[in-house]
């Protein structure tokens, strides 16, 4: 337990140094348990996503960095990668693919990854991926663009209705 409070002490010190406007994404420890962190992610340009504000809750474990962190959508989200009812995301690094060498940043540019380029053939919400799998890109881009005005445009947000 030392080692991960001494690696997410270092997280939390180069999260301070990073600029949300450079890299869209903003990391936030829980102020009493280091090992809960919110991040606010920045919906990526030139995707159904753009405009959004998109928040994540990561639990980091014990034995973080050797295991990884559970991370989940907690603002709704329509995406094939991620289940609309627990905000789950599916990331390899996030199960099998994890090394100590992923941080909490490095994840959240991962599921930004994501977002800009998402895996129809494993989803998690089956009808963004049929839509995809299919060819419905305008489809899918409509739903997506339009769960992202409802849940995670600024009003949204705003009134708690992100998730």
């Amino acid at each position: 337990m030392a080692t991960a409070r001494q690696r997410l002490l270092k997280e939390y010190k180069e999260a301070l140094k990073q600029k949300s406007e450079d890299t869209g994404i903003t990391l936030i420890p829980n102020e009493t348990n280091l090992f809960a962190w919110r991040a606010v992610l920045r919906g990526p340009k030139d995707t159904p996503f753009e405009g959004g504000v998109f928040e994540l809750v990561i639990n980091v474990p014990e034995q973080y960095p050797l295991q990884p962190p559970a991370v989940r959508y907690r603002t709704k989200i329509f995406h094939p990668n991620v289940h609309f009812k627990t905000g789950e995301i599916c990331l390899d690094i996030l199960k099998n693919a994890w090394s100590p060498a992923w941080t909490l940043h490095s994840v959240c540019q991962a599921v930004l990854a994501l977002m800009s380029d998402p895996a129809p053939d494993s989803p998690l919400n089956c009808d963004a991926g049929n839509l995809l799998r299919f060819g419905d890109t305008r489809g899918y881009n409509s739903l997506a663009r339009m769960y992202t005005l409802d849940f995670a445009a600024g009003a949204a947000v705003a009134a708690g209705r992100s998730g």
